[in-house]
């Protein structure tokens, strides 16, 4: 991502500085946790040891990457790093300290477990970014509770809505998006694992692994092959990629109204901003696009995680290059497109008066529907009542077509002798408010929402 897009937030939980700082606190829990065991079970360094560790242990992110340009392996880098900050200023000869560091470890447990942590991490922005978009969507569903538009199935007019709807729909599909989060959060990414070079504690008890993972706010992984299992990446990353999906649907819909021929709603357009270097009228979604051609990468990065899930035997690390790519790329486009589309509907421009406009275009056939069951109610079987219906429907039909002017539905049904009903109850049908009557029940869900 482009600097100026990141926030800073999501930026330093994928940093090198926040990956070894968690690795630093891994290792040293791991060295309190052998002292609590004593020699009989564990390394048989002292309780004073473990103390020495946790007050001199540090690490130089410099000095690391020098490290690792000779030894091509960056936890062998870290851990000599390490080491040297444990023991500087010992005396020669004395027993250094640093020997306990990483003892009875692997590198997967170390890096899989700072891995998961700065998941949940990234996971907590992410979600705090979901809600407060929903916040937004909620209030303008309950401002726009009356603001009538018509509805469009296939991208073709269908029946009375108000824009409210629009906004309590998504408010709807960002609490899914919160709840698959926290689901996938405690299900996929809270894991920790220290249990050795194949995941048989050969050389570690059992005890370390739950003591560090507890100290983290992890659950042990109940039985790792040295790695933890991709399937839990690969759910996290199906999760970001939903939640992705469900911004691009919001942002696409805005898209549509914004369309100079619908033109019922618009993204905030700022004093000065210019729409186009060749023509100075436009003012173009350009930030619901962004959102869009972001949410591709992020839904491509979840085919990623799935393939990373089928490793060779117990562990290759045909996984750890890609998903170091795609699970900051993927939590970083998503925290960027959470803060754009909550300006976006924050502050987006709504046009009563085109939709209003619009919701009378097709000349009435928006009421088709309800002179549908109105005819049935008087007694014409449902295929007759269509038939008359439909027949003067497509003669309005066509004269939209054609840019004719022309009777539009309720007219053509007047002078439709077949049609039984008076043209009082005839003409009810064409209050765009029959159709709401009933919308109350949607309204009163939405205030029962929380996050």
């Amino acid at each position: 991502m482009i600097d100026r897009y990141t926030r800073p937030q999501m930026g330093s939980i994928f940093s090198l500085e926040n990956k070894y700082r968690i690795w630093l606190e891994i290792e040293v829990l791991a060295c309190e946790a052998q002292a609590q065991l004593g020699p009989q079970r564990g390394s048989g360094i002292s309780v004073e040891e473990a103390r020495w560790i946790r007050e001199h242990a540090d690490f130089d992110a410099g000095r690391i990457d020098e490290l690792e340009a000779t030894l091509n392996h960056d936890v062998i880098a870290f851990l000599t790093n390490v080491a040297e900050h444990v023991d500087a200023g010992l005396p020669d000869g004395a027993l250094r300290p640093s020997r306990w560091v990483h003892y009875g470890m692997t590198s997967s447990d170390l890096g899989d477990t700072a891995l998961c942590c700065q998941v949940t991490q990234a996971i907590d922005l992410v979600r705090a970014g979901v809600r407060s978009l929903a916040a937004v969507a909620l209030r303008r569903a309950f401002e726009l509770k009356d603001a009538l538009c018509v509805g469009r199935t296939h991208g073709i007019h269908a029946e009375p809505m108000t824009l409210g709807m629009k906004f309590g729909a998504w408010a709807w599909a960002l609490k899914r998006a919160d709840e698959r989060l926290d689901q996938a959060r405690a299900l996929s990414a809270a894991r920790g694992a220290i249990s050795g070079a194949v995941g048989s504690y050969s050389s570690i008890d059992p005890f370390v692994e739950r003591y560090v993972c507890e100290r983290l706010g992890l659950s042990a992984d109940p039985l790792s092959t040295q790695v933890i299992a991709r399937d839990n990446h690969a759910h996290v990353l199906a999760v970001l990629a939903c939640t992705a999906a469900t911004l691009e649907h919001i942002a696409t819909e805005i898209r549509a109204l914004q369309k100079s021929d619908t033109l019922e709603a618009e993204e905030p357009f700022a004093k000065g901003q210019k729409g186009s270097s060749a023509m100075p009228h436009k003012r173009n979604p350009i930030t619901c696009e962004r959102v869009c051609g972001l949410a591709r990468v992020v839904k491509a990065n979840a085919q990623v995680g799935f393939d990373d899930v089928a490793l060779w035997h117990e562990r290759d690390i045909s996984h750890s290059g890609a998903e170091r790519i795609v699970l900051s790329d993927s939590f970083t486009a998503l925290d960027y497109m959470l803060a754009k589309m909550t300006w976006v509907l924050d502050g987006l421009v709504v046009y009563p008066e085109n939709c209003r406009a619009n919701l009378e275009r097709t000349r009435g056939l928006i009421y088709s529907s309800k002179v549908l069951l109105a005819l049935v109610d008087a007694g014409f079987s449902r295929e007759a009542a269509y038939d008359v219906v439909q027949e003067n429907a497509m003669a309005v039909w066509d004269d939209i077509q054609r840019a004719q002017p022309g009777p539009g539905l309720l007219e053509r049904l007047e002078a439709d002798e077949r049609v039984t009903l008076d043209a009082a109850s005839l003409g009810a049908l064409f209050d765009p408010w029959s159709f709401l009557a009933r919308r109350d029940v949607l309204f009163e869900r939405l205030g029962t929402l929380e996050f």
